[in-house]
């Protein structure tokens, strides 16, 4: 039966691992993310569901026990925020390269270095262009709501098992520590030993049942040729998720002149810019990305056809830009808004940006 709760997004992870069958998670405190391990730590599901929870002592060790527990078949995942994730950085890449499903939430902070522990959106390159060594991918959900928080756990896993790859949840700040009332699901068992052996037991380490060899998972290939091979049946998997798990939402779009394009928390701000927008009379629409990985590229160039203009709005010094111009081409501007260092804009200086970079411009 489902019920709804107001919650903060970092407790709303917690819930929804535990009720998501989640077997292990493991992580490591820094703000502003750390409600998510104090909330399982009050949640004890140790006690109810047998989930594991451990608090390592380091992010590197935390990403490590993840591929432990994955390469058992479990389903597992971590936390943390953008200094956290760059230490993880190997341990993502080895996960990619045992083709080992997990789930890892960033909920950013202002950088580089240390930076602030204010909100930010400066991960997107360390998400998307893959943040760690060798040609991988990670599948990368951006959630603009507490909600979303809840609904991207079981999106998460769901992907990540489909894949056999680590999918990150690309959040901040804002969503990490703002509450919402929240749709929670009935939950789901965890999976059983058996059920690991029946689904997964061509690639998990499950024992040598049934009197068959057991497996090796490793990223590990001295022999250059194959592993060429290696690499390229993960770019081939990779782009059968270009091809199905393209996610995004366009609001007001279909009449639109002018375009924003933003993702998380950008996104919320730019949702009052076009009611301001269009109380104006101009014609503004928003493409936010739900996936950033696989990215909404053929949705962009289309809406490219019938645009003046884009606007992309990143709480960075401009990343998402740079997959925006690819997908419009030279033909019209492609301009950035942002705010760096942990500075949240508000809508109003959105829109005297919109106004100034783009609708003024080209009326």
């Amino acid at each position: 039966m489902k019920e709804v709760r107001l919650m903060k997004g970092n407790e709303v992870i917690a819930e929804a691992a535990v009720r998501a069958g989640c077997d292990g998670y493991f992580g490591y405190p820094i703000t502003p993310q750390t409600e998510v391990i104090e909330t399982l730590m009050e949640m004890k599901p140790w006690e109810t569901t047998g989930m594991v929870v451990l608090q390592a002592e380091s992010e590197i060790a935390s990403i490590n026990m993840v591929y432990g527990a994955a390469s058992c078949g479990k389903r597992v995942m971590t936390s943390s925020s953008s200094p956290g994730i760059s230490l993880m950085s190997e341990g993502l890449s080895y996960l990619a390269g045992a083709e080992l499903p997990c789930l890892v939430l960033n909920v950013q902070r202002g950088g580089p270095g240390l930076g602030t522990i204010q909100p930010s959106q400066s991960d997107y390159f360390l998400a998307t262009k893959a943040g760690g060594h060798g040609d991988f991918r990670m599948i990368v959900l951006a959630p603009n709501s507490v909600q979303e928080m809840y609904d991207f756990v079981s999106l998460g896993f769901e992907l990540a098992f489909k894949y056999r790859n680590p999918v990150m949840m690309l959040s901040d700040g804002v969503i990490g520590q703002m509450m919402e009332k929240v749709m929670l699901s009935a939950p789901v068992p965890r999976m059983t030993d058996e059920y690991i052996k029946e689904h997964y037991g061509d690639w998990a380490l499950t024992g040598k049942f049934g009197g068959r060899a057991g497996n090796i998972v490793t990223s590990l290939e001295l022999d250059p040729a194959i592993q060429e091979q290696v690499n390229e049946k993960l770019q081939a998997k990779y782009q059968k998720i270009t091809e199905q798990e393209v996610r995004y939402e366009e609001i007001l779009c279909d009449d639109a002149e002018y375009f924003m394009v933003a993702f998380g928390s950008a996104a919320r701000i730019c949702s009052k810019v076009i009611e301001m927008a269009r109380a104006d009379g101009y014609k503004v629409g928003l493409i936010r990305p739900v996936t950033l990985y696989p990215y909404p590229s053929k949705v962009i160039a289309q809406r490219a056809q019938q645009a003046k203009g884009f606007l992309t709005v990143e709480l960075n010094a401009g990343q998402m830009v740079e997959d925006v111009r690819l997908c419009v081409g030279n033909h019209i501007p492609v301009e950035y808004y942002g705010r760096m260092g942990g500075m949240v804009p508000t809508p109003g200086e959105v829109y005297e940006a919109l106004k100034d970079k783009i609708i003024n411009k080209l009326k």
